[in-house]
């Protein structure tokens, strides 16, 4: 049980980088001072595990109590500032590991709000909130509306991945099992939405954009 905790440590660390990385990019592209580009970094590395960590009572929060957390999101933010050509000009790359991420921070949150004892609708928010809380964060920093509640197929991949480990919980795999297939589902699904656009349907208004953002004037 020591080795599968310590693997799974090992790729909450990396999801950290990854999703580092990305905040970082986002920073980049907004043309953000290094200071910016450090704190979107650790924004998206790091927001998602607080936000669950807060919402559970598990305080002071993982990113405050290990350093390696903020270490890594101000080392990431440091070299893609720096490194910014070879990152930015590379995104579908930084998209196939962000997937990456996103599965590995969903099946962590699920688990975690597992150990603290919560009900499945909890467990299944603990693990959205771990793999999209840094990105919606980052979002409003930037002044926009946040991807995930637009076109992209992203909190949709966690939220089918959280409730297949609460089917998993349901077997008597351990839970490394059930990290690591959980983790490659949501991998899986968020490359297919990539691949062939998926995306949720959004509402038809019967005005156009423009005659309706005349009516709130």
């Amino acid at each position: 049980m020591e080795l599968e905790l310590m693997i799974i440590y090992l790729f909450d660390l990396f999801g950290t980088f990854v999703f580092a990385v990305t905040g970082a990019v986002k920073g980049v592209r907004l043309k953000l001072d290094i200071l910016g580009v450090v704190v979107f970094a650790a924004t998206v590395g790091c927001g998602g595990g607080m936000f669950r960590d807060m919402l559970l009572g598990a305080t002071p929060v993982a990113a405050f109590t290990n350093s390696a957390y903020i270490l890594i999101s101000v080392g990431t933010g440091l070299a893609v500032f720096f490194l910014a050509p070879k990152f930015v000009g590379k995104w579908r790359v930084i998209l196939f590991a962000d997937s990456l991420g996103l599965g590995v921070f969903t099946a962590i949150g699920v688990a975690k709000g597992a150990m603290y004892g919560i009900g499945p609708v909890g467990q299944l928010l603990c693990g959205v909130f771990s793999a999209v809380g840094g990105g919606v964060v980052r979002d409003i920093m930037s002044r926009s509306v946040p991807t995930v509640l637009t076109t992209d197929f992203y909190a949709t991949a966690s939220l089918l991945g959280g409730i297949l480990y609460l089917l998993l919980e349901l077997t008597s795999l351990g839970l490394f099992a059930k990290f690591m297939i959980v983790s490659g589902a949501v991998f899986i699904i968020r490359l297919i939405a990539i691949k062939y656009h998926f995306h949720l349907p959004v509402a038809d208004t019967a005005l156009p954009v423009d005659d309706y953002l005349n009516l709130q004037k």
